[in-house]
């Protein structure tokens, strides 16, 4: 597929932190946590909350990503993403979250028909 999906399915490669963290443009991170701080009504949010190299790597990860049941079930289980688990179907953490997220969903179903 390419794109740098994370466990629950949303492409990394559109998101506005994660752009600007692979970009290592400052300017621009600020600009994503003004924006955000108004967006998700999260005055307190600081820059190092919105900076993020995916939740799949190894490296820095944003905010949400540390208390994200998603990822952590994903890591727990040594999956790519979810679309390689063997209870995708059944995964009421997972479900639960591309319920709201069609994109998500549409992306992870993309991997599971290639893999």
């Amino acid at each position: 597929m390419g794109k740098p999906l994370g466990f629950c399915g949303l492409n990394c490669a559109e998101c506005e932190a994660y752009i600007a963290t692979q970009a290592q443009d400052e300017a621009a991170k600020i600009k994503v946590l003004e924006k955000w701080r108004v967006e998700y009504d999260a005055p307190n949010m600081t820059l190092e909350s919105i900076t993020c190299e995916g939740c799949t790597s190894s490296g820095i990860l944003g905010g949400y990503c540390h208390d994200c049941p998603v990822r952590a079930c994903g890591v727990e289980r040594g999956v790519i993403n979810c679309a390689y688990c063997d209870e995708y179907e059944t995964c009421e953490t997972l479900q639960d979250f591309i319920a709201h997220i069609p994109v998500a969903k549409k992306n992870l179903e993309v991997v599971r028909a290639e893999r």
